[in-house]
């Protein structure tokens, strides 16, 4: 940011493009509630080379962009999460565990359904 005032930094793509990336750390945060067997092994390790590429790049350049550098360790993180979750799934679970973890989560997913139709039947009878 040296050399750039606080009003051209933040119409700058120093600023905008970090703030754009910032939607894939919060996708495959919000993915980690998910079951592991929707995570795609392939996307998964193409997202931490990319995050571990401009973790880099964000760096080296010059002035170096501190929060572009965030939210790709930020992604790099969590996509190392969304792999380990992955690889546990698929190669360390024998067949009866993964039928099981298959369970756990379809019985969370019924669950939130359930608290979200209680929650809409309350909105119901609340406004009449």
């Amino acid at each position: 940011m040296a050399g750039l005032s606080w009003g051209r930094y933040f119409m700058s793509t120093h600023f905008w493009g970090p703030v754009a990336n910032w939607g894939l750390p919060l996708a495959a945060i919000t993915d980690a509630t998910l079951t592991p067997e929707k995570i795609s092994g392939k996307m998964t390790t193409a997202l931490c080379i990319y995050s571990g590429l401009f973790m880099r790049f964000a760096w080296k350049v010059q002035p170096r962009n501190m929060l572009l550098f965030a939210c790709h360790f930020t992604n790099e993180s969590t996509q190392l999460f969304q792999f380990s979750r992955f690889y546990n799934f698929y190669y360390m679970k024998s067949p009866e565990q993964q039928e099981e973890t298959r369970q756990h989560f379809k019985k969370l997913a019924e669950e939130k359904k359930l608290a979200e139709d209680e929650k809409k039947a309350a909105k119901a009878a609340e406004k009449k």
